[in-house]
Formats: C-alpha cells, sequence, structure tokens
C-alpha cells in the first residue's frame, strides 16, 4: 500500500495553516499518510524591524506545530535565528524543494507526494481520492488537481479581485484545452500531487521565488503521465500576499489596487498555435512552410540556427519523435510568451471577450448559457461580486469537462 506525504511550506501562516491541518487531520483514507511542514523566512529577517514580526509570528507558528498531536507531523525549521534561509537561497520554491528532498530520502518510488499550501483546505476524501487515482492507472506520474477559490468573508475589492483573477486563469486554460494542447494544466503549489518516483526522475522541483509550480508542472508534462483530472479539488485562500513577485497573492493585490495585468484572451489568438498542431506532420515531411505560420515564427525568432525544425528533424529516428521534440520547444513557457505578445492588454472588453469565447466554447457535447448582462463592452469591474461568481463557475464547469477529457 502507498504511503502519502504532504508537503506545505509556511511562513506567517499561524492564522491559516491550523484550518489547514484540521483538515488534513479529518481526512477519511486507509493510506497511511504524514505531513511535512517547513516554517521559514530568510535569516536577515531577524535584523530588519520592518520584518521582524514575521519571526516573531514563525516561532508561535513553530511552538503550535510542537504541540499539535492530531496528525503525524514532521517540523522542517528554517526560521529560527541563524536558520534561514541565507543569500539568494530564499523563497517558497526553496520551501517546497528542501520538502520534497526530505521526503524523497524517507520514500519509496511508488509513493504519493502532495503539495498544499498552509492556506488552502480540502475536504475528507481529498487524500483518498488521489491514492485512488494512482493505484489504477499505472502510467500516472501527476496530476494538475482541480482547484476553487472560495468567495469567503473578506471584503468586496478582495472577492472581486480573487474571482477576476480566477476567470483569467480559467478563460487561459480553456483556450489551450480547446485546442489539444498538451500544455493545457493550470499550475498551483497548492494543487499538485505526484509518485516520489517520478518527482526524483525529473530532477525535483526548481526553487524559484515564483513560478517553481508552473515549472514543476511542465516538467510532469515534458515526461508524460500528467492528468488533470481528479474527483476531489482544493480549495485555496483567495487573499491578498506580496510575499513573491508573481502568482495568486500578488495578483489580487493588483487586482484590489486595480493595477490588473492578467489580460483575458480572445480564442482567436490561439488559433496560430491549433494550425502549427496540425501541421507537425507537414513540418516533418519538409512539406509546408514554417513561415506561413506566426506561432512557428515566433518560436524560430531569436534561434541561433536559420531553421530549428530542420535541426530537430536532424537529430530524431522517426516521426514519434518529431512530435515530442516539437511540444518540447513549443512548450508552456513560448506558449504564454507568444499569446501575451500577440494580445495586448485592453480591460475595456474583457466582457465583450469573454461573451464571444463563451459563444465559440458551446457546443452539443457541453452547451453553456451565457449570461444576458455579460453582453457588453465593459470591464469585469462594473459587474457585481455574484455575478463574477456565476461567471466563474459557468468557467470551472467547462474547464473540469475539458480536464476530463484531456490525456497524454
Amino acid at each position: 500500500m502507498l504511503r502519502i506525504r504532504v508537503a506545505i511550506p509556511a511562513m506567517d501562516e499561524l492564522a491559516f495553516l491550523p484550518v489547514t491541518l484540521d483538515a488534513l487531520a479529518c481526512q477519511q483514507t486507509e493510506h497511511p499518510f504524514e505531513v511535512y511542514v517547513c516554517v521559514n523566512q530568510p535569516d536577515d529577517y531577524w535584523d530588519d524591524p520592518a520584518r521582524k514580526v514575521v519571526c516573531a509570528q514563525n516561532q508561535e507558528l513553530l511552538r503550535y506545530l510542537y504541540q499539535y498531536d492530531s496528525l503525524r507531523l514532521h517540523v522542517l525549521d528554517f526560521s529560527s535565528p541563524g536558520k534561514g534561509w541565507k543569500g539568494k537561497r530564499r523563497g517558497v520554491g526553496f520551501a517546497r524543494r528542501v520538502l520534497f528532498e526530505r521526503i524523497l530520502s524517507e520514500s519509496s518510488p511508488e509513493d504519493l507526494v502532495v503539495s498544499l499550501d498552509a492556506d488552502t483546505w480540502v475536504g475528507e476524501r481529498y487524500l483518498h481520492s488521489l491514492a485512488r487515482r494512482f493505484e489504477t492507472d499505472s502510467v500516472l506520474n501527476a496530476i494538475a488537481v482541480p482547484y476553487y477559490h472560495l468567495v469567503g468573508k473578506a471584503d468586496e475589492q478582495q472577492n472581486r479581485a480573487m474571482l477576476r483573477y480566477e476567470i483569467y486563469m480559467r478563460n487561459y486554460a480553456i483556450n489551450l484545452l480547446q485546442i489539444k494542447s498538451p500544455y493545457g494544466f493550470t499550475a498551483l503549489g497548492s494543487a499538485i500531487a505526484m509518485r516520489a518516483g517520478a518527482l526524483e526522475k525529473i530532477g525535483n522541483i526548481t526553487p524559484l521565488q515564483s513560478g517553481e509550480d508552473f515549472y514543476l508542472v511542465q516538467k510532469f508534462c515534458k515526461m508524460g503521465g500528467l492528468s488533470l483530472y481528479n474527483e476531489e479539488r482544493v480549495y485555496p485562500s483567495g487573499r491578498c500576499s506580496g510575499r513573491v513577485p508573481f502568482g495568486t497573492g500578488p495578483a489580487i493585490a493588483q487586482g484590489v489596487n486595480h493595477q490588473l495585468s492578467y489580460p483575458i484572451y480572445h480564442h482567436s489568438v490561439f488559433q496560430p498555435i491549433e494550425d502549427a498542431y496540425e501541421h507537425v506532420d507537414c513540418l516533418y515531411r519538409q512539406s509546408c512552410a514554417a513561415s506561413s505560420n506566426d506561432f512557428l515564427q515566433f518560436l524560430q525568432k531569436g534561434e541561433a540556427k536559420p531553421d530549428i525544425w530542420a535541426n530537430i528533424r536532424s537529430n530524431v529516428s522517426d516521426f514519434d519523435h518529431f512530435v515530442k521534440a516539437f511540444h518540447q520547444k513549443a512548450d508552456g513557457l513560448r506558449i504564454l510568451q507568444y499569446v501575451r505578445a500577440r494580445q495586448k492588454q485592453n480591460m475595456e472588453h474583457e466582457a465583450a471577450t469573454l461573451y464571444d469565447n463563451i459563444r465559440t466554447w458551446d457546443t452539443e457535447s457541453f452547451p453553456l448559457e451565457c449570461p444576458a448582462w455579460l453582453n457588453a463592452s465593459l470591464p469585469l469591474s462594473a459587474f457585481s461580486v455574484s455575478q463574477l461568481d456565476e461567471l466563474r463557475d459557468i468557467l470551472f464547469r467547462l474547464e473540469d469537462f475539458l480536464r476530463i477529457g484531456y490525456s497524454q
């Protein structure tokens, strides 16, 4: 029977982590599981009067964790004086790295590593659902788990900003899933599960200060055996945060301050990517010109080789290996860079863009009802929290349907 090991980084999380731990203590599963928490912050915070409060909160959190007896809990102290991050070695990426290193040192290849955040709630059958997925699918290496931010008791502006950011993420993922991109995942550090052996094989997580979850899931995507669906989802917090350069917390903070930087992409921006996918066989046979496709031109730009596809052809043995090499080159990062370059930010017509996208996505296999109030050229900030929540739910249901159909 596989063992489950839950990894949680924590910095100044005394107000949130107890709720997450209590949710884990209520898990209904026959699988043995343990929880690893890395309490961390840069060591130089102890000498910074403005940040010393984080150190004090972390010390209080450590005392709480050492007394917590409802779980088999392992506490990694990277917070006490002399034990914090030093130099450039800091941030949530390093916290996840040391957590995974500790877990890998104690795990068998088939054990399950579950990445959570300190402010994420899960239902009582969450770990059971993950274990069942991995036990019944021998080729499964990782899952980018479905997520859903709860509209809570926060003020209206924070709820609005959270919903606006989630709508951006779901719109982007749906566009990729609609064109059957292998990179149609949404990567959240609070919503990833993986086999220990697969994590070790890809060389663990890259310890970045932000975006480490994206690159981790992209590694699994390139490795193969990635799923986007699980019957139980996670419920991350929709709070503001400035502890990392980018991600959910900073995005919500930007939204509260009316400084949005996450545009709602129109489905047409993804058409050249889909066209490129449909002509990979032509690239392999050298029977079509890459210069006629905007996405392929974008991938070529800045490359040292005058024809990157000719170079790939010369280094693969057959078409299947060419397809794999193509997607290694046209990966999730390059797709995001392309989409950002092709659609300039236009917050005034977000609702109209979404309306057009939803009408395009409306199919017999998954009919969608577009809210009548959405048919207007207005920014999403013009609509109420309940309207944004309704729109988020429409996108969630469609994305969930497409996640089920995603396969590698």
